[in-house]
């Protein structure tokens, strides 16, 4: 279940309409959402803990899997996954004392096709749509 703070605008309700860059320019609240999202991005710390999640095995990652890769103290690594929650990036779900994350895979790739030129972004869509 995810616990996205109170009055946190997900990223689905922005980017999700958003073309990607080189078809229009982006309005100011899409450039604003955006921004957030690659801000928390752009920590090496949150952006190695989103890879962790990503590729952990099954898709999600126990709290207690990812505090021993860093040498930084608890409250720091849960600070950083609040950041990436807060962005839209992850979800987490309390199970007993630990609390496992998941990355949410639409939200990578509505930033992937705001990136992606147009017709690499319709090419992936055709692809998709084929499968």
């Amino acid at each position: 279940m995810s616990k996205q703070a109170p009055g946190v605008p997900s990223l689905d309700s922005g980017i999700e309409c958003c073309s990607p860059l080189v078809a229009e320019p982006l309005s100011g609240s899409q450039a604003g959402e955006l921004a957030r999202v690659f801000k928390a991005m752009g920590d090496p710390v949150r952006l190695r803990l989103l890879s962790l999640i990503a590729s952990h095995a099954g898709g999600e990652a126990c709290v207690c899997d990812l505090t021993d890769v860093f040498d930084l103290s608890g409250p720091t690594i849960s600070h950083h996954l609040k950041v990436l929650r807060e962005a839209g990036l992850i979800a987490g779900e309390r199970r007993g004392t630990w609390v496992y994350y998941r990355v949410l895979p639409d939200v990578l790739g509505q930033l992937a096709d705001v990136l992606a030129p147009t017709s690499v972004r319709r090419r992936s869509t055709k692809a998709k749509a084929t499968q």
